[in-house]
């Protein structure tokens, strides 16, 4: 059970304002269940929501314009002003419920560089610095299994490789690296956000990291995937079952195949998108459009001349907005070249 409290109406009249009114209404929810396919993500921190107490819309169901706005209850207490943030130390970083001039709130955060649609913390000086919630919260330290001896610190630097995905980024952005070490740095998304589990299909067994020498592992080190020679002093996804293993790269490497992205994001491309929602313009389309994320029934993009990056066209797996009363579908990237 949880308290439904009218919230919609103050919300748009001011950031993070909650209304401490007496509760209109008690009612039941489903919580986030993968298992039972029950999805309920919270729209600040755009994570999955397993138990109360939490903050819902107040709209009821058999109206005819439901909400699903859904907030953790921390993420209603969320500071209105960060000051001094280490991405972005001059000036102060300001909460807002979406970002302002984004087609359909969805914008690409200056730290991680993945998609949101969830809060924002943006600057009113620089109009295009802007980061998700969960970065702006990032800890000063961690642990970290592929380096379980010393503690990694948050350190904002300009280039350097991971140890993970073995990429290099150029610009500033933010690592976890080891001051005992000099030479081990993870990206924050790699450290944070890496699968424990990938799958391979010649292995029915699920695989898990493993950052060290494999113990009673018989025969040399090759990747199952690019039949190339693994180093066993660097991470790899091992099954100590079958005692297979693959390189980090090459696990991304299945995933952004299977998901049409040819960067190493591909593994937690939509992590902080919620899909849902209508998208409603004439110009566009005739009928409204949801803001859904492509199955392989969705084909290719209905837009002449489509803008996909990657010349693909194909709407699986990707942001898409598609009608329910026919078959028209589009990229979001087209969608917003034609709505503009």
């Amino acid at each position: 059970m949880i308290l439904v409290i009218n919230i919609h109406q103050l919300w748009w009249m001011q950031d993070v304002v909650i209304s401490q009114s007496p509760p209109s209404r008690i009612k039941s929810i489903s919580y986030h269940d993968p298992m039972k396919r029950i999805q309920l993500l919270c729209d600040g921190c755009v994570r999955p929501i397993t138990s109360g107490p939490i903050y819902v819309c107040a709209i009821e169901e058999e109206e005819e314009e439901h909400c699903n706005f859904v907030l953790h209850e921390w993420c209603s207490r969320l500071p209105a002003e960060l000051i001094d943030h280490p991405a972005h130390q001059h000036h102060t970083l300001i909460l807002c419920s979406k970002a302002l001039g984004e087609f359909f709130g969805v914008f690409d955060c200056d730290i991680c560089s993945l998609p949101c649609n969830g809060f924002v913390y943006c600057c009113t000086e620089c109009v295009d610095f802007i980061i998700d919630v969960e970065c702006a919260f990032l800890p000063k330290e961690i642990t970290h299994t592929s380096h379980p001896n010393h503690l990694l610190s948050r350190v904002y630097q300009t280039r350097y490789l991971c140890r993970i995905c073995e990429y290099s980024e150029s610009g500033n952005y933010f690592s976890f690296s080891c001051h005992t070490c000099n030479d081990f740095h993870l990206h924050a998304k790699c450290a944070l956000l890496i699968p424990e589990t990938t799958v391979h299909k010649c292995d029915k067994h699920p695989m898990k990291p493993s950052y060290f020498p494999i113990e009673n592992h018989m025969s040399d080190y090759f990747c199952e995937v690019c039949e190339r020679e693994l180093n066993p002093e660097r991470p790899s996804y091992h099954c100590r079952d079958c005692m297979q293993s693959m390189h980090t790269t090459c696990a991304m490497s299945i995933l952004q195949y299977e998901t049409y992205d040819r960067y190493t994001r591909g593994v937690y491309q939509f992590v902080n998108v919620k899909f849902g929602g209508t998208y409603n313009n004439i110009e566009v389309h005739p009928h409204p459009l949801s803001f859904v994320q492509g199955i392989e029934d969705d084909g290719q993009c209905a837009k002449k001349g489509c803008h996909d990056r990657y010349q693909l066209h194909n709407l699986q797996f990707r942001m898409i907005f598609k009608c329910s009363d026919c078959k028209f579908a589009v990229h979001y990237e087209c969608c917003k070249r034609m709505s503009s």
